[in-house]
């Protein structure tokens, strides 16, 4: 075993910490949740770290900020660290368990606690942007590798010459990337000249069993039910940060001509107050932020999406899992969650007519019949499972390279080409 490694218990895998941003709900977080669960049921040491406190959290219990190093979790043992809960209404409770390791995300403080927590851990998961400048900063001339986990769209980095720059500079210090796609690995490569074998391709994912489906009619009233909701109307749900590129005005604008729907929405963002004055906002509940969207898909009748740009949407996958067809714009790598006519339905971006249009079809033809089709795509290509033993794999391959990352092509699973 070459002097750069060490290794969980069993000796045999690499101890992998997952560092998020902070602990509110995102795709990014949800994911590293997920992941960090699932390796923790195999067996293999991982820990949960947040660069901040969760913005709510205004006096947080900072761990690992002593320099102490953050123990790595097994299977059944509780989360390394807690941060002070304050509101965290948007906070999972295992997200709530990551141990906070600053008071911001670039902090010098919170640079040294990584460094420090990272000698615990044999590979670290940068999940998210704001994560990779992090550990490009932190554990550079560090024997710890760590691999950049891209859950959006590579338009981010490449929509100024700025972050061209910049976003290359750090990727490059990573010892892999992931992304969803394989276009979306092509742009990597492109435009920050990646070398061949450095970008991996690992789809997003949901764990299934965090997402059934609703029993039946009595579970759908009973969920309606817990979250406020009417019982016996058509019932459409909206998730995602209230925020302009959401396009949650379009969503209302589709209310509008659908006078015998309602929309749940579940989230909250800088144009809640504005859009809550909408003419249609008064058959739209606005539930404000959820720790755990699943009742929300358990009582929906359909969920619509509106964005004007996303990757693979994390909420689409969850409502196909539970059973939930989808109305979307065709952004993005929607597609390859949403079949239109037959999982659901997709629409040009900005068009509120072709939405509702779009939506009212898909609640008035065979519902029951997308979500079943919807459900059985998303168990196929996007359940957690089928995809964990690339990420073990690939951990593997980046421990056993060490910082530099893996010299060649990576084992069978993940896509390079």
């Amino acid at each position: 075993m070459p002097d750069h490694m060490s290794a969980d218990s069993a000796g045999t895998r690499p101890r992998v910490l997952h560092l998020i941003s902070d602990a509110r709900r995102g795709g990014a977080q949800n994911f590293a949740r997920d992941l960090h669960r699932e390796l923790g049921r195999r067996g293999q040491s991982s820990a949960l770290c947040a660069l901040a406190p969760h913005p709510a959290v205004h006096h947080p219990r900072v761990a690992g900020a002593t320099g102490a190093a953050v123990a790595p979790e097994t299977a059944g043992a509780a989360g390394a660290a807690e941060a002070e809960p304050g509101d965290c209404a948007d906070a999972p409770a295992l997200l709530r368990t990551a141990a906070v390791l600053g008071p911001g995300r670039l902090r010098p403080r919170t640079l040294l606690s990584l460094r420090s927590a990272a000698r615990s851990a044999d590979v670290v998961l940068a999940h998210g942007s704001d994560t990779l400048a992090a550990c490009a900063l932190a554990l550079a001339g560090t024997r710890t590798p760590f691999v950049y986990v891209s859950v959006g769209h590579p338009r981010y980095w490449t929509a100024t010459r700025l972050r061209r720059v910049r976003g290359g500079a750090l990727m490059h210090r990573a010892a892999a990337v992931t992304t969803l796609t394989d276009e979306a690995r092509a742009v990597l490569e492109e435009q920050f000249g990646l070398p061949e074998g450095k970008v991996h391709v690992i789809p997003n994912s949901r764990a299934a069993e965090s997402y059934p489906p609703a029993g039946g009619r009595d579970d759908r009233r009973a969920a309606r039910y817990a979250l406020g909701l009417p019982a016996d109307v058509l019932l459409v749900a909206w998730i995602g940060a209230i925020a302009p590129e959401k396009r949650l005005d379009l969503a209302l604008d589709v209310l509008d001509r659908l006078p015998d729907v309602r929309l749940a929405v579940a989230g909250d963002g800088p144009l809640r107050e504005t859009l809550a004055r909408h003419p249609a906002a008064a058959r739209a509940h606005f539930l404000g932020p959820l720790p755990d969207p699943a009742p929300l898909y358990r009582a929906a009748d359909a969920l619509l999406l509106t964005s004007d740009s996303e990757g693979v949407p994390g909420a689409l996958i969850e409502a196909a899992l539970a059973g939930v067809p989808a109305v979307a714009t065709d952004v993005g790598w929607v597609r390859e969650v949403v079949r239109d006519g037959a999982t659901g339905a997709l629409v040009a971006p900005g068009d509120p007519l072709a939405l509702a249009e779009a939506l009212g079809r898909v609640l008035a033809i065979n519902r029951a019949g997308l979500g079943a089709a919807a459900r059985a795509h998303a168990l196929e290509h996007f359940e957690l499972g089928a995809v964990v033993d690339d990420w073990q794999r690939l951990v593997a391959q980046v421990w056993t390279a060490g910082p530099a990352g893996p010299a060649g092509p990576p084992g069978p699973g993940a896509s390079t080409s």
